[in-house]
């Protein structure tokens, strides 16, 4: 069972700490460390640490494209490059000691030309995978339809199609039919048109997505108070699983890679729900951008059935 991912929009993270942030200040930091990251890149890297066969298609041009490829060659993921005339973006994570807080800066990419973002789709055309999850945001000069065509081309193949995006892009693939739709409720809210502040809005908008026949599953995560999952045979809502936060980069991606990872198994939904929190509370305990230990999540996902058996 192989699991690709696509990145269209990838950028090495730069994390590091300072004593506080303050404007107009030179601002010292230490613990430098950085991290390949982008949706797509997180989900395959927190794929193979859990053991999974995957394959990571990126998007990548300039020096700092050679530095990703780098970098996810010393993760041990493999990858697969789809060569741009831009540079490869750079973020810059800073966690402020003095007030706990996490700055994120993230600049908005290179400019994909035409014959690029096509040479993407010839690729999805002939990867060999029984799933391929995109996740990310869109570069510019990529048309605001292109996961949609991914979702198409993956459907004409026989392959299962899970995405994570927003705005543009999410709005022209709900519509797409994929097999697992993953929001944030913020994003949710987003194709909602209006808040949707408590338990009983979300999961009627959530239906309501499903009946409309945007994907088959959807997922939803809602940050400290856990996610829902739910498909056309009911929907599951769990709580949080406790754990201490230390930062946020790709804990979103984490989740789409453990329930992705159950899913391909044939697992319950209930227990794929389960386990895609494991990965992400896992995630948001550790520094960095989607550094996630295969032991480490099978430990909190053993702990959440033991809770489970339990409450029954």
């Amino acid at each position: 069972m192989r699991i690709a991912t696509l990145t269209l929009n990838p950028a090495i993270d730069v994390h590091s700490t300072a004593p506080a942030v303050r404007p107009t200040h030179k601002i010292r930091t230490t613990d430098e460390h950085l991290d390949p990251g982008g949706g797509g890149i997180n989900v395959s890297r927190v794929l193979h640490a859990l053991g999974a066969n995957t394959l990571a298609l990126i998007l990548v041009g300039g020096a700092t494209g050679v530095m990703m490829e780098e970098m996810l060659t010393a993760t041990g993921v493999p990858w697969q490059a789809l060569p741009i005339r831009g540079q490869t973006r750079i973020s810059l994570n800073v966690l402020d000691r003095q007030s706990g807080q996490e700055y994120r800066f993230v600049p908005e990419g290179p400019l994909v030309e035409p014959q690029e973002w096509e040479a993407a789709l010839r690729a999805i055309e002939q990867v060999e995978a029984e799933w391929i999850v995109a996740s990310g945001s869109l570069p510019r000069g990529v048309p605001a339809d292109f996961y949609a065509r991914c979702a198409e081309i993956a459907r004409r193949r026989g392959q299962k199609f899970g995405l994570d995006t927003s705005g543009a892009a999410l709005r022209a693939a709900a519509t797409s039919g994929v097999e697992l739709l993953k929001l944030s409720l913020g994003e949710l809210e987003s194709l909602a048109d209006r808040p949707l502040p408590d338990n009983a809005l979300q999961e009627r908008e959530v239906n309501l997505l499903l009946r409309a026949g945007a994907a088959r599953v959807i997922a939803v995560s809602l940050g400290g108070d856990g996610a829902i999952l739910a498909t056309a045979a009911g929907l599951t809502r769990l709580p949080a699983l406790p754990v201490r936060h230390r930062g946020a980069v790709g804990a979103g991606d984490s989740f789409m890679a453990g329930l992705v990872y159950g899913l391909s198994r044939g697992w319950p939904e209930r227990n794929c729900l389960g386990y895609a929190l494991a990965a992400g509370a896992c995630a948001v305990s550790t520094y960095g951008t989607a550094r996630v230990r295969r032991e480490e999540v099978e430990a909190q996902f053993d702990a959440w059935r033991r809770e489970q058996a339990a409450v029954r």
